[in-house]
């Protein structure tokens, strides 16, 4: 079905990234399958048919699985013993993984046999090819990783379908597979040997749902940038909290690369208050006595001030993650590795998801300091005991009648908990299992379930901060921003109306999170600051 007018992904085994396995899975791109990657593919299961012929013992292939792989199958059940283990895995619980994660899955899956190591036919990867194609996108609860062997229970669910049996979503509608595959055409497909274990062994479900928190992520952080830029510019900020020379004696990349960002943004801006300035409008203050005390601050607060210290290693994580992600959705990560090119067959752990668990786990400690960050604005923002003359709550009319922000202020001080308490890890709260074969896991698809969790809270308290912004900003001389913030808040301020209890806050919620995440607005930050 590649006859669409979507562009294509051309699936090699080598270089999918994040933002493509998005838009798969959102169903804004195909997939077509490389030609080379198909050679390396039949080159791989020419050997294993030789192996399995010669009658070589190999793991999955004619032996059962776990600690019963000293039971040695009969070549008439081959073809058997993957069924029964697809039946018997697909044993999950718990609400369904959204249908363009299981769509993700399934691209995640198949670029991952592409790399010719898995001993599969030709077939297996056009089934899964058209299955992507077509938009059917398997039934996967959401509990039953250990993630290793690899997502065993989320991807038997997949291979299921692709039997025929379960459920599929189609058109966004769940139903029966025999139904959409009688509707589409399609015939559900016989696994040979080594194909049942060749789709459950690997971790594509954790790195589809670990690619998602990515690429929100990288928009979250971006999005905290203008944030930032916004406080900065609210508040007076004092310039030297973001001077280079100030960034460079510590040096971490993320901080030097975050404080750029944010100073690059509110350039030009009459509101910054300049440090060599300050001297003489404090000294003008003076009075009588040993002491006397300034109306102008000296050092701005840490949620402003520490910003590039605070994000440095929130832009660090994302970009480990990502590196993690990437490895682990172009790798080889199933059991046993068939090399053709070495004559040999490999029985090892390419299925272990600890990468991708501890990476996820520190994604979402990240998530949650961004979190915080962005409550203690809003904070200050809303008290009128730190918000240096701005009307508490940002009440727009009479205040007592009128509540303002202050209901709103509760989503974000309630969804930054939740997030703390979701930054505990789970990657190292391995439970032997599998009768003690698999006595180390890396419950990398709960940190990834945790992690996606964590992303999508955080949508929620930075939308609400770039609200409070806005709301903040029609009190205050527009005129005044800096370059990049004055292009920003006039895009955004077509949308925005200034809150004034007249409406529902949680319609301008909604509103604003689809326009800040489901956009490209924020893609390049670069486009608002450069000549």
């Amino acid at each position: 079905m590649n006859g669409d007018n979507r562009p294509a992904v051309v699936l090699n085994g080598n270089d999918l990234s994040i933002e493509d396995i998005v838009a798969v899975g959102v169903g804004d791109k195909s997939v077509v399958l490389d030609a080379v990657a198909l050679d390396r593919c039949r080159a791989s299961r020419a050997f294993l048919e030789q192996e399995v012929a010669s009658e070589r013992i190999i793991y999955g292939v004619n032996t059962s699985f776990g600690p019963m792989c000293n039971k040695i199958i009969h070549d008439d059940e081959l073809e058997k013993l993957q069924v029964n283990l697809i039946r018997s895995h697909a044993a999950g619980l718990g609400a369904a993984l959204p249908f363009y994660i299981a769509r993700a899955v399934l691209v995640v899956r198949l670029n991952c046999l592409l790399k010719g190591y898995s001993g599969v036919r030709d077939k297996l990867l056009e089934f899964f090819k058209e299955m992507i194609n077509r938009g059917i996108c398997p039934y996967i609860p959401e509990c039953g990783s250990v993630g290793a062997s690899g997502d065993l229970v989320h991807l038997a669910h997949v291979a299921l379908a692709l039997i025929g049996e379960g459920k599929v979503f189609y058109r966004k509608q769940l139903r029966d597979t025999a139904d959409v595959f009688r509707e589409t055409g399609m015939k559900p497909l016989r696994l040979s040997f080594k194909e049942g274990i060749a789709v459950l062994n690997g971790t594509s479900a954790m790195t589809a749902l670990a690619a998602f928190v990515i690429y929100t992520s990288k928009k979250l952080l971006r999005l905290a940038y203008v944030n930032a830029a916004f406080a900065v510019e609210i508040f007076g900020g004092i310039d030297d909290a973001f001077d280079v020379d100030l960034h460079k004696v510590k040096a971490h990349p993320g901080q030097i690369n975050s404080a750029a960002i944010i100073r690059k943004l509110y350039a030009g801006s009459k509101n910054i208050v300049l440090r060599e300035n300050m001297h003489d409008r404090i000294r003008n203050q003076k009075s009588d006595g040993p002491v006397y005390e300034t109306s102008i601050n000296v050092q701005d607060v840490y949620s402003i001030r520490c910003t590039p210290q605070i994000l440095a290693p929130v832009c660090e994580a994302v970009e480990h993650a990502e590196k993690s992600v990437l490895i682990e959705a172009n790798s080889s990560n199933d059991n046993p590795i068939i090399i053709p090119d070495g004559k040999k067959i490999i029985h090892g752990g390419n299925f272990h998801g600890q990468s991708i668990g501890f990476a996820m786990d520190m994604l979402t400690i990240a998530l949650s300091e961004l979190c915080t960050l962005s409550e203690r604005r809003i904070n200050k923002l809303l008290d009128k005991n730190l918000n240096e003359g701005l009307p508490e709550h940002l009440i727009i009319g009479t205040p007592g009648l009128a509540m303002g922000f202050m209901g709103a202020q509760y989503l974000g001080t309630s969804t930054t908990a939740e997030n703390r308490q979701l930054a505990n890890p789970v990657s190292t709260l391995s439970i032997s299992c599998n009768a003690s074969n698999q006595d180390v896991v890396s419950m990398g698809t709960v940190a990834a379930r945790k992690a996606f969790r964590a992303a999508s809270n955080s949508k929620h308290v930075l939308t609400l901060e770039t609200l409070a912004d806005l709301q903040a900003f029609t009190f205050k001389d527009i005129s005044r921003l800096g370059k990049g913030t004055k292009k920003i808040h006039e895009i955004l301020s077509k949308h925005f109306v200034p809150y004034d209890n007249s409406r529902a806050f949680h319609d301008e919620l909604k509103k604003f999170r689809k326009l800040l995440f489901s956009s490209g607005l924020f893609d390049d930050l670069s486009v608002y600051y450069s000549a």
